[in-house]
């Protein structure tokens, strides 16, 4: 089977914009759900609905694939299945490393869904000496003097970081000089990388902060814009909690 160092997915020199392709996957997931329910065709509006995007939109995207679906019959399920999977890269192996491996590392250890969509855990990576030979998701982690070898030896192009911040960038360098060219970053901070390497970052807390503005937004109009209730007095609350020592709010928000 091939390894992901040798083969490269086609999207960009087939002029797919990048935000089809981040909306790949979620049509992958809607019609996995189809396919398992042994649904043979969809609609561009009941798969559109399935994904969270329009209808419109979903055409457009799947017109980058050239398929355009049959009239009044709806979009090959199974076909659609292997056409998106073949275009993300997923129909071959990509061997992944993870490092760091904490809570949040050992948990995406044990994410079974990664053998499913086409990625195989190759190695577990830690700069802890005590934690070299422990077993994690079956696995025996090793510690992180070994990175370069394991990389070379196993063909890694994807690189996981689960690490502090403050050791990320330091990993991230030795990956890439190493000969991973995509990294899934895990870690609260913002990675510099050459030409040629991808970073796609994960923030929990930044989510949570968003969601956090959504529900004191929500909370806002239920109360009204002019009431004294306590939605108003929580906010208060947090502008007091977030002035500076000058009573002015600081220009950033801590992560």
């Amino acid at each position: 089977m091939a390894t992901g160092r040798t083969h490269r997915p086609a999207t960009r020199s087939r002029g797919i914009p990048e935000a089809t392709v981040a909306r790949l996957p979620l049509y992958l997931r809607a019609l996995t759900a189809l396919s398992e329910r042994s649904v043979p065709t969809v609609s561009s509006e009941e798969l559109a609905a399935a994904a969270g995007v329009n209808s419109a939109k979903l055409r457009k995207d799947f017109s980058y694939l050239g398929s355009y679906g049959t009239r009044g019959v709806g979009y090959d399920v199974e076909y659609l299945v292997y056409q998106i999977s073949r275009e993300l890269g997923l129909t071959q192996d990509w061997p992944v490393v993870i490092v760091g491996i904490g809570n949040l590392g050992a948990a995406l250890a044990n994410y079974g869904g990664f053998a499913s969509r086409g990625f195989r855990v190759a190695a577990l990576i830690d700069a802890d000496p005590a934690m070299a030979g422990k077993p994690v998701a079956g696995i025996a982690v090793q510690h992180i003097d070994e990175l370069e070898h394991i990389i070379e030896s196993n063909g890694v192009s994807i690189g996981v970081i689960a690490t502090p911040a403050g050791a990320a960038q330091q990993v991230c360098d030795r990956l890439v000089a190493a000969g991973v060219t995509s990294i899934l970053n895990f870690a609260p901070t913002v990675l510099t990388v050459p030409d040629g390497v991808d970073v796609r970052k994960v923030d929990l807390s930044i989510e949570l902060q968003i969601l956090a503005f959504h529900e004191q937004r929500k909370a806002g109009e239920e109360v009204g814009p002019d009431s004294g209730g306590p939605a108003a007095a929580a906010r208060a609350a947090v502008a007091d909690d977030r002035k500076g020592p000058d009573g002015d709010m600081p220009a950033v928000m801590p992560a």
